[in-house]
């Protein structure tokens, strides 16, 4: 069986050529990838929610299969469902399903049954395939479709995909694909939002269920992310990290009637301790004003002296950022402490974090080598290395491999603009490179 399209050319452009285009400016080929277990992707047309499907799918280090569970917008056929054989049309071919591994989930799970008829004009499932298939043309898929159930239900579904992919010892990526908050104004969805990614991060679905019911959250998805949630944690997750948030009003710029879109990534990879002490330093200070003492037993990464920067984001944007250009303290351990306290609170571009924000922070700590002067822009490149423009006593710095920043020209434009040196006074240039915890 082939399973057709249905909404090629409405939520995604319907040829191959004009497909490819428009993922190529959505997608990050030279995004760091990360080890996944799982991610929460959206399911909007693209013009509203493909950057923050973009954002996460191009961060993922691809596997050869990818379960990918969504809810069941229209109703047919059975409410639990998997198709276990066939394939899946789009405008750049087709998309085998995993008959193996789909079979074995099929056998292993009580609650799941064989049914094509739910898959048939769902879009939720179909509109993941064509970012796949932009990176890996080969991949292989199982698609499940899930309605409405208990949540023990959706815990004994979530462990048996786990179990089923454990007996098979298969590497896979498990996507829940999920819009947030339906039609409420910005400031409402990005409320409600913040409370469902909270739970998520936190790698409890049974908050996140108990989350939708009571706050009435619309978020379509939240069957495949509470079993995305359990079987993630059954095959070893530790944390989840929130890659993009946006509303449809960052499109249409009308924030009276928006849809939320969440980009979260899985991982069996526990935060950092660089990172780890970031964030109880911030929540300390916030919350009880006070300064916490360096750890009494200091990892390698701690004891060496370097400039650090900490940075602060809340859902995908900039919350804070503030740091050294060179060691100012005993160690690594004390930079943080110092600038993580002023990233949350000293940034003159944003007010102090205040304690009810805490819960919806990200955190990231750079490490920086030792500046070098290099003779012009050619020994430049914004992805790897940072630049710091000097001139006199006025110095501006610019991380490396930020968002939005394509060119060294940008680069040296914006340390300029920092530093309050014009764009026809003479400069000296250095590079640093940064190690990046998060």
């Amino acid at each position: 069986m082939v399973r057709s399209p249905v909404v090629a050319g409405q939520f995604y452009p319907g040829s191959a050529s004009q497909l490819r285009q428009m993922l190529a400016t959505l997608l990050d080929e030279e995004a760091e990838k990360q080890e996944a277990l799982g991610a929460v992707s959206p399911h909007a047309g693209y013009v509203y929610s493909g950057a923050v499907a973009g954002a996460v799918i191009s961060r993922i280090k691809f596997k050869d299969t990818f379960i990918i569970m969504g809810p069941n917008h229209t109703g047919m056929g059975k409410p639990l469902s998997i198709m276990t054989r066939g394939r899946w049309q789009t405008p750049l071919g087709e998309v085998e399903i995993d008959s193996e591994l789909a079979e074995q989930i099929l056998a292993t799970s009580r609650h799941l049954q064989e049914d094509a008829a739910a898959h048939q004009y769902e879009h939720s499932i179909e509109v993941q395939l064509p970012f796949l298939q932009y990176f890996r043309p080969e991949v292989r898929i199982v698609p499940i479709t899930l309605a409405h159930a208990s949540a023990a239900i959706y815990k004994e579904v979530g462990e048996d995909i786990a179990r089923a992919v454990g007996e098979l010892k298969r590497e896979v990526v498990i996507i829940a694909s999920s819009d947030m908050t339906h039609y409420e104004p910005q400031e409402s969805a990005r409320s409600k939002d913040s409370q469902a990614i909270e739970a998520i991060l936190h790698l409890d679905e049974d908050e996140l269920l108990k989350r939708v019911e009571e706050s009435n959250i619309s978020m379509c998805g939240y069957a495949p992310t509470a079993v995305l949630i359990c079987a993630a944690k059954k095959l070893g997750a530790k944390a989840a990290e929130l890659i993009s948030y946006q509303t449809s009003g960052d499109t249409t710029g009308d924030y009276t009637s928006v849809v939320g879109y969440a980009g979260i990534i899985i991982k069996a990879v526990e935060m950092h301790p660089l990172v780890k002490l970031a964030k109880a330093t911030v929540e300390s200070y916030v919350r009880e004003g006070k300064v916490p003492p360096p750890p009494e037993e200091l990892t390698p990464e701690m004891q060496k002296r370097a400039g650090v920067f900490v940075s602060l984001h809340k859902f995908g944007e900039l919350r804070g950022c503030i740091g050294t250009f060179e060691p100012t303290r005993r160690n690594v351990a004390e930079e943080i402490i110092s600038n993580a306290i002023s990233s949350a609170t000293r940034d003159p571009r944003f007010p102090p974090v205040a304690p009810e924000e805490l819960k919806d922070l990200e955190y990231s700590v750079d490490v920086l080598t030792t500046p070098r002067p290099v003779r012009d822009k050619s020994e430049l490149d914004p992805k790897k290395y940072g630049v710091i423009v000097e001139s006199g006593f006025r110095r501006g710095l610019l991380l490396p491999d930020l968002e939005g920043v394509d060119s060294v020209e940008q680069q040296i434009s914006i340390c300029r603009q920092k530093a309050g040196i014009g764009p026809e006074e003479l400069v000296t240039l250095y590079r640093f490179e940064v190690k990046r915890y998060k």
